[in-house]
C-alpha cells in the first residue's frame, strides 16, 4: 500500500531530523536509488517505512499506523486465533512434529482426541520452543487465508477492494499479498489487521504483538489426528505444485528439442 511521499517525508523528519537521506538508507539497509525512485513517483512502499523504523528502534506497526493508508493498525493489536498461529507453521516443521510424536510414542498408538502436553522427553522437548522457523514460509499467505476463510471471505474481499477474484487467487498461489489486500482480508474475516502482514513477511510476529511461543503452543494443542491431517494436506498441495513444475519443465524441454 503506497504512502504519499509528503507524509513520509514529514514522518522521516520527525524521527531523524538531522540525518541525511544517505545515512538513513545506510542504517535501514535500503538502496538510496530505491528510495529516490519512490519519492519521485510520490508513493513510498510500506516496506520502506518498516525498514527505517527497525533501524531507529521504532515498532513498524506503530509507524505504519500513523499513515492514513494503514490507519486500521492503530490501537491495541488483536491476538491471532489458534488457526492463524497454526497456519504460520511451515510444512517441514509440521512433519518434524509428527516425527517427534512418533519417537515419543514408539508404540504408535494414536491420541486422536487429546492434544500433546509437551512433557519432557530426553533430547526432544528442550529444543521445541526455538525449533519453529519464523514466518513467512512457502505457503504462509495461502495457508493464512484458508485458516480464516468461512467460505465467503474471498467474495467479501473482492467486493470491498474491487480486485477480481482470479487476480486475488493468483496472488495467493504465488504466496504473496499486497499490504492493502492483506489488511482488507483481515478486516473481512474479523481478525487482527496485523496478522496478514505477518503472513506476507512485511512485519514479524513479535512486531505484531503475538505472544512469544504462541505458535509452538498452538502446535502442541493439536491432537495427533489434527496434526497428521494438516501435514497430509500440506504434502498433497506440495505434490500438486511439484507435478505442475515437472510438467512445465517437460514441455519446455520438448520445445528446446524441437528448436534444436
Amino acid at each position: 500500500m503506497p504512502i504519499p511521499a509528503k507524509a513520509f517525508q514529514r514522518w522521516l523528519h520527525g524521527i531523524a531530523p538531522d540525518v541525511s537521506t544517505s545515512d538513513v538508507c545506510r542504517a535501514a539497509g535500503i538502496k538510496r536509488s530505491t528510495l529516490a525512485q519512490q519519492l519521485v513517483r510520490g508513493k513510498v512502499a510500506g516496506g520502506t517505512v518498516v525498514s527505517i523504523s527497525r533501524a531507529y528502534n521504532i515498532n513498524p506497526v506503530s509507524a505504519l499506523a500513523g499513515f492514513d493508508a494503514f490507519s486500521q493498525l492503530a490501537g491495541p493489536q488483536r491476538q491471532p486465533t489458534r488457526y492463524e498461529l497454526i497456519s504460520q507453521i511451515s510444512t517441514p516443521d509440521l512433519l518434524r512434529a509428527v516425527l517427534l510424536r512418533s519417537v515419543a510414542d514408539p508404540g504408535g498408538q494414536p491420541h486422536a482426541g487429546h492434544p500433546r502436553t509437551n512433557q519432557p522427553e530426553a533430547g526432544l522437548s528442550e529444543s521445541r520452543p526455538s525449533a519453529l522457523g519464523p514466518p513467512p514460509h512457502a505457503t504462509s499467505v495461502k495457508s493464512w487465508v484458508e485458516a480464516i476463510d468461512d467460505g465467503e471471505l474471498r467474495h467479501r474481499v473482492s467486493v470491498a477492494t474491487g480486485i477480481a477474484p482470479q487476480n486475488y487467487s493468483a496472488q495467493l498461489t504465488a504466496n504473496r499479498l499486497a499490504p492493502e489486500l492483506a489488511i482488507a482480508t483481515s478486516l473481512a474475516a474479523g481478525v487482527g489487521p496485523a496478522s496478514g502482514l505477518v503472513a506476507t513477511g512485511l512485519i514479524t510476529e513479535a512486531e505484531a504483538g503475538w505472544p512469544p511461543g504462541a505458535r509452538q503452543a498452538a502446535l502442541d494443542s493439536m491432537t495427533d489426528g489434527e496434526l497428521t491431517t494438516l501435514a497430509g494436506e500440506r504434502l498433497q498441495t506440495l505434490g500438486r505444485a511439484l507435478r505442475r513444475q515437472e510438467h512445465d519443465q517437460e514441455k519446455t524441454d520438448k520445445i528446446w528439442e524441437n528448436l534444436g
